[in-house]
């Protein structure tokens, strides 16, 4: 929906609403879009607390005075009533209020009954899961476009798969591996999301299976995302962990609503760890971290290590950097590509949250509504906006 009305014809006061701006990430969202929203953007800054969007909206307006008027809005995410005036008042509203899965569902439900651009950050594939099956069919009937995962996670790796799939040749078989290297800390928001998924691995099969059902069947195409199996990768010169993230699940969405990504396509998630003594170590800690999850206490103590809300400081965040590598090969030819950017968890997610909150408002996009992948939903525009805005994607080599 790009036209300032909504589904009945109304002009909505609002192009776009970042709701959770007080949080580590929805601040420094609203401060990427201070310096960066264009001209004549009417965005406003939503959340639980009045108090602390004031203090944000004056902090903001001491460098960027026109902030001074910025619009507040008052709402919890468990205010049904106040949830649905926030939806009705936006074109897009972006969230940042997580765990989704706890604090999530009745922004989307209310997103997908206004015909209202919905976006956020999540990495729980249950909660992708339910929304589609819950709410897909009402924003299919609206014209609303629900993006989830629009931060590091997993939009360098959606549209870093896509870039790499434009340079293989047409209409065949493709391969591709991505290789993930960060140095980088985390909030306390992400630890909270983490454990939540890391202890609900049961629940989040049993979405995925009821998904399958509802889910349309791919005729005469493939697409797939198999966990590959650790291993010493020739293409990077590190040994490759598999990751049991989000991130393949987005990219496999991507390749069956595109066929672009040919008629049998194939996409694998690593991390790239330089020794072996480091990724054995890491094997062991993520098996650690697993186990610790399944337990209630366990995940009630990591979470006052470091509490929702609290995240690394800017001088952390300035020495932190990212680069995903992949690897494409189809139709006799091979491509090596790579993504790459700085802190990847904050800085850069809040770019790329905000990039997408502004494509969806003022871009020509494809007419396409429901749930979708930043990579269908946004494509070529949003691969544009995060090159303008020093997101790196690059051809390395080709063969």
């Amino acid at each position: 929906m790009n036209s300032q009305n909504g589904t009945g014809g109304t002009v909505r006061p609002h192009d776009i609403v970042i709701f959770g701006a007080t949080g580590f990430v929805g601040e420094l969202t609203a401060r990427y879009l201070a310096r960066h929203a264009p001209e004549g953007c009417r965005w406003a800054i939503a959340g639980r607390n009045r108090q602390k969007l004031e203090q944000l909206r004056d902090s903001l307006s001491v460098q960027h005075p026109e902030c001074a008027e910025l619009p507040l809005i008052v709402a919890a995410s468990d205010d049904t009533r106040a949830i649905g005036e926030l939806a009705a008042s936006a074109r897009v509203v972006a969230s940042t209020v997580g765990p989704y899965l706890w604090h999530g569902e009745r922004l989307v439900a209310a997103c997908a009954d206004a015909g209202t651009d919905y976006l956020d950050l999540t990495g729980e594939p249950e909660f992708v899961d339910l929304m589609f099956v819950r709410h897909d069919a009402r924003a299919r009937e609206t014209g609303a476009r629900l993006v989830h995962a629009c931060g590091f996670d997993s939009v360098p790796h959606d549209l870093g798969v896509y870039f790499t799939v434009r340079e293989l040749p047409e209409g065949v078989p493709l391969k591709v591996d991505g290789f993930v290297r960060t140095r980088a800390a985390f909030s306390g928001g992400t630890l909270a999301s983490a454990l939540n998924v890391l202890g609900r691995a049961r629940q989040s099969l049993q979405a995925a299976r009821e998904r399958r059902l509802h889910e349309p069947r791919l005729v005469g195409r493939r697409a797939r995302s198999p966990m590959g199996g650790p291993r010493f990768s020739r293409e990077t010169g590190a040994w490759a962990l598999p990751l049991p993230l989000i991130d393949p699940q987005i990219v496999a969405r991507s390749a069956r609503a595109l066929p672009r990504y040919g008629p049998d396509f194939r996409y694998r998630h690593y991390a790239a760890v330089n020794s072996l003594p480091v990724a054995l170590g890491g094997v062991a800690a993520v098996g650690t971290l697993v186990g610790l999850a399944q337990l209630p206490a366990a995940r009630r103590w990591f979470s006052t290590v470091v509490k929702p809300g609290d995240g690394p400081t800017e001088e952390r965040r300035a020495r932190s950097w990212f680069s995903v590598r992949f690897v494409g090969e189809g139709g006799g030819r091979k491509v090596y590509t790579e993504v790459s950017g700085g802190d990847p968890g904050y800085d850069e997610t809040a770019k790329i949250f905000a990039e997408s909150a502004l494509s969806l408002a003022f871009d020509p996009l494809p007419n396409r509504s429901g749930q979708l992948t930043p990579a269908v939903a946004m494509g070529d525009a949003l691969l544009e906006r995060l090159q303008t805005a020093g997101i790196r994607f690059r051809v390395a080599a080709r063969c």
